[in-house]
């Protein structure tokens, strides 16, 4: 369902430049204009994990150890280090962080159908049609952005992108028996316009050659880039393009991005002890989290680790075969990986400053079917939020027997998303203007004031 996208190519990535110099996002870039004073310090970074398909919570955070075989599945508890708290065995990594997380429980929204959802918890917005089904149907400028689109907006810095998608929100498609990979609604900047699109890295960070657009030409040292660098911003001072957006800006984020002597290459893992590396695995998604953590320090406001088909199972969509698949593949791949992000940024003094969420569009249901998975669940999920004012050590709500809908404590999708854009130093009350000139404020859930400052 979730293949490698296509490499982008160098072509692409000067096309990206254009579109962000000259795109249509003059009523975005006015709009950041006049909000200037709309954030407060808030995280640096952002990093979503985002679990696309569905990570059913059942078998992860919300484990049901007294219900029936066939809610409760096989996998058994564990104690945590927090007292009367247990989460799925196959996460020990984790087990043992739990002071450094927190989890909600409670995550709830009565759609069980991917394509609205998908949309609804990376925009905090329902779409047109709320309970339309789970048809493909691609990015229009007529959506509403992707939270790494607003915290671009609000938060972007000069000479680096705004928001980076490893990789971009996208499915498998199967449309006239051509496996390809087709993008979804809810993973750009919609009608913020492209220059608010996300930089797309849809290669394997593992494999260097898999990432031709970032990659200088290899008869063009770094500082040799450097020099042109340089001669040419002596040439362009001072022109500028419609949108007010200096020229020198993309040109700086293009060098520093393709490998700058000042600043090393962004990209370039094997810059990092190899200790580490593995420590992250060796896999396709550990690597996407050490980059994402690269791009945090370097400052990047939304690193987006879109969980697509990074596996050899079908994903988080597991209709069947649910348990095999987490057991030898998605639970450690998660376990690992996540465990790895949480403990370096907090090694390196960062996870103050850097806020980790992970969950997917829903939940899973209680009951297992006759194939062995769990189908589509949104009355009832959760969601793990680490760092960057998130208060660590403490469970939020409760499911009932069943996991099957909340006890206490009900949470939104939208309010999720509105305690990122907190914590991030957003006013949710800071507005947004559509391309009909219309106006959105920036948060429409509230903040989950237990879990924050």
């Amino acid at each position: 369902m979730f293949p490698l996208l296509a490499d982008l190519s160098r072509r692409d990535f000067v096309r990206l430049g254009g579109l962000l110099a000259g795109g249509s996002a003059f009523p975005a870039w006015q709009a950041a204009a006049a909000n200037g004073a709309a954030t407060r310090r808030g995280a640096r970074s952002c990093i979503l994990v985002y679990l696309l398909g569905g990570p059913p919570h059942l078998d992860m955070w919300d484990l049901k150890p007294d219900a029936t075989a066939e809610i409760r599945g096989p996998f058994r508890p564990i104690a945590t280090t927090l007292p009367g708290v247990h989460i799925c065995e196959q996460l020990p990594r984790l087990a043992r962080l739990t002071g450094k997380y927190a989890l909600i429980r409670s995550v709830s929204h009565p759609n069980n159908n991917h394509t609205p959802m998908i949309y609804y918890t990376l925009t905090g917005r329902q779409t047109a049609q709320p309970q339309e089904d789970n048809n493909i149907n691609p990015p229009s400028r007529l959506d509403h952005p992707h939270m790494g689109s607003v915290l671009a907006l609000f938060k972007g810095r000069p000479g680096l992108p705004g928001y980076v998608a490893l990789p971009e929100v996208a499915v498998r498609s199967n449309l006239d028996n051509v496996r390809q990979a087709v993008l979804l609604r809810g993973g750009k900047a919609g009608f913020l316009g492209t220059r608010y699109d996300p930089l797309p890295i849809n290669g394997d960070p593992r494999d260097p050659e898999s990432l031709p657009a970032l990659a200088p030409p290899r008869d063009v040292t770094a500082e040799r880039l450097e020099r042109r660098h340089s001669l040419l911003a002596v040439m362009e001072r001072g022109r500028t393009n419609l949108a007010g957006q200096d020229f020198s800006t993309l040109r700086q984020s293009a060098v520093l991005m393709t490998g700058s002597a000042r600043a090393g290459k962004l990209y370039d893992l094997t810059a990092e002890p190899r200790n580490l590396r593995e420590r992250y695995g060796m896999h396709r998604f550990g690597q996407s989290l050490l980059l994402a953590r690269r791009l945090a320090e370097a400052g990047v406001p939304m690193i987006a680790v879109h969980f697509n088909y990074m596996t050899r199972c079908d994903g988080w969509d597991t209709h069947g075969n649910n348990f095999p698949a987490l057991q030898n593949e998605l639970l450690p791949l998660t376990d690992q990986g996540l465990s790895a992000l949480v403990e370096d940024l907090d090694e390196r003094g960062m996870l103050d400053d850097t806020l980790v969420a992970c969950f997917g569009e829903f939940g899973r249901t209680p009951r297992i079917n006759g194939g062995a998975g769990r189908d589509h669940w949104g009355h009832c999920s959760a969601t793990f939020l680490a760092g960057g004012g998130i208060r660590g050590g403490r469970v939020l709500g409760a499911s009932d027997s069943h996991a099957a809908f909340p006890k206490s404590d009900p949470v939104d999708p939208a309010d999720v998303l509105a305690t990122i854009y907190h914590c991030m130093g957003l006013d949710l009350d800071a507005t947004l203007h559509d391309q009909l000139g219309r106006t959105w404020a920036v948060g429409a859930g509230q903040v989950i004031a237990k879990l924050v400052g």
